[in-house]
């Protein structure tokens, strides 16, 4: 039995604005599977020994201290916004509301 189900691959493939056909989410469902094998295969791996890193050949990272600055105004902020609603982002819903439900416009 498959680890994802097609459809969980058409549920992922909504969120993240694909539009899949049959034979699509069919060789999507077989390259997910090998992700997944792979990823197995790496959790299975004794490494409680190794130390952990940010990038795997070694590379001098720079670190600064955090310092606040001033933002952006509302307006330079939301200029390029696709849509909005006031002094906000307008974004759609992906969780259900007050009326439980979720998934469109809100």
């Amino acid at each position: 039995m498959p680890r994802i189900s097609p459809a969980e691959l058409r549920e992922i493939a909504t969120l993240a604005r694909l539009r899949l056909d049959d034979a699509e989410i069919e060789k999507m469902a077989h390259e997910m599977e090998a992700i997944l094998g792979h990823i197995e295969a790496v959790q299975k791996l004794d490494l409680a020994n190794v130390e952990p890193m940010t990038h795997a050949v070694p590379f001098a990272c720079p670190l600064r201290d955090d310092q606040a600055a001033p933002g952006l105004p509302v307006e330079e902020a939301l200029r390029n916004a696709p849509r909005r609603e006031g002094n906000f982002f307008q974004v759609p819903r992906i969780m259900p509301g007050p009326g439980g439900a979720g998934g469109g416009q809100g």
